[in-house]
């Protein structure tokens, strides 16, 4: 297979969004974002907290409310307020909830059962936003997290101001650029870039693979993947490639939302993203006998991919993202099936046409079953696209170019399902308060 030579220009930022958006996280990462804000202000407290007084921006709440918080076999913002507190580590960032002990876990619910942990929704124009004020004594902490799961924008101790981020630095800790960006260049760059730059990404094959072993042991959250492979072997689904790959993904994902103790390599911020976007492309890669280096640049192909389409829409939306991150997985598995950039480009409009409308309703146990869908509809899209047929322009909001339909699925997010997102928590909240 043979294509035009790359356009280099953009390379750098390739490699610098690659470095900060496929990184380890232990754990959702809303959760953690407010995990990491309250060991930070613990830190500062300089004591053991004795009281937690937490706020989220709304699409934070909407993503941490349901989802188990690792090591602690209970859902919710309160304890990971308080296991962060407790026995967070605050130098851990997106792993700062690792190593915590079963004393730690009790204390953190000790707390919570006595009310020394509030939260709430703050008025606050980012979408995502964690802040931690930890109290003892007379002393307080403040830390607040914005725009970035890890990224500290202010940090109080006792009312007085010890930190606060330059407003040009609110975005992005490590500012990358993907405007000029196009999936023909990803493309090419993952085809050509030297593999030394990029051969961290096969501890993202390690260590997803590793929760996907955890998960088919069918322990944690819906055991959905478990479930799925039973029933393969049952007779009651057909067993092959597709089931193999949509099991063995969303068994990664059971064991993430279920509380495993082991980190996820996840993708734009979040694991289960990261894990649509790597376990497709290591199952294919398996089947096929890939190499080292064809795996390596397949998964460098669908995690860039999937930074690319993620750049274009909010951090947190009402558009579930996981369904973007297969768009990337379907771009690696099609590479490794020997399609070029033809078949990839047709089988992301496929995806488009098919997926544009899935909503997220937080972060919980029933993402695989997300996950589940948007790698079958990948693997769907795949195959259409290695028989020369996709979604076409003359349909829904899929146009003939690739990039416009990214565009144009950005622009429903952004802009079409801003009224769509403060329903789904309205619904969410009301159904708590009712329960």
């Amino acid at each position: 297979m043979t294509t035009p030579a790359a356009n280099s220009t953009l390379w750098p930022e390739y490699l610098k969004a690659l470095r900060q958006e496929v990184v380890p996280a232990l754990g959702c990462t809303e959760p953690v974002s407010l995990a990491l804000a309250a060991a930070i202000a613990t830190r500062e407290l300089g004591r053991p907290a004795e009281r937690i007084d937490a706020r989220v921006s709304a699409n934070l709440m909407k993503n941490g409310m349901g989802v188990t918080v690792p090591g602690t076999g209970t859902v919710g913002l309160t304890i990971a307020a308080a296991v962060g507190a407790i026995g967070g580590d605050p130098d851990g960032r997106l792993q700062v909830l690792k190593g915590l002990t079963e004393a730690q876990v009790a204390n953190a619910k000790a707390m919570i059962a006595a009310g020394r942990v509030t939260l709430g929704v703050a008025d606050v124009p980012n979408i995502l936003y964690a802040e931690a004020v930890v109290h003892a004594g007379g002393d307080s902490a403040r830390v607040c997290i914005a725009d970035a799961h890890t990224h500290v924008v202010r940090i109080e101790r006792n009312g007085q101001l010890l930190f606060a981020a330059a407003e040009e630095d609110a975005a992005d800790e490590t500012p990358y650029d993907l405007q000029g960006a196009s999936t023909r260049d990803v493309f090419e760059f993952a085809l050509r870039v030297p593999l030394e730059q990029v051969d961290f990404l096969l501890e993202a094959a390690e260590l997803n693979d590793a929760l996907s072993q955890v998960g088919m042991s069918g322990d944690y959250g819906l055991h959905i993947g478990a479930t799925l492979k039973r029933q393969s072997l049952a007779g009651l689904m057909p067993e092959g490639l597709m089931t193999e790959i949509m099991t063995r993904t969303t068994a990664a994902s059971d064991a993430r939302m279920g509380g495993a103790t082991l980190p996820a390599m996840s993708n734009s911020g979040s694991g289960n993203q990261g894990i649509a976007a790597t376990m497709p492309v290591v199952v294919v890669a398996e089947h096929v006998g890939a190499t080292r280096e064809q795996l390596l640049r397949a998964l460098a192909l669908s995690h860039l991919m999937a930074v690319y389409i993620h750049s274009r829409l909010p951090k947190l939306s009402a558009l579930c993202a996981v369904t973007t991150a297969a768009m990337g997985a379907a771009a690696g598995m099609a590479y490794l099936l020997d399609g070029g950039d033809a078949a990839v480009n047709m089988a992301i409009s496929s995806m488009i046409g098919d997926l544009a409308g899935m909503i997220c309703d937080g972060a919980s146990n029933s993402c695989a079953m997300k996950v589940s869908t948007s790698v079958t509809a990948a693997w769907k899209a795949v195959l259409m696209a290695l028989d020369g047929t996709r979604v076409t322009g003359n349909e829904g909001i899929v146009a003939e170019d690739v990039d416009n339909s990214i565009r144009n699925l950005g622009e429903l997010a952004c802009q079409g399902m801003q009224q769509t997102d403060a329903q789904i928590l309205h619904i969410m909240m009301h159904k708590r308060a009712s329960a």
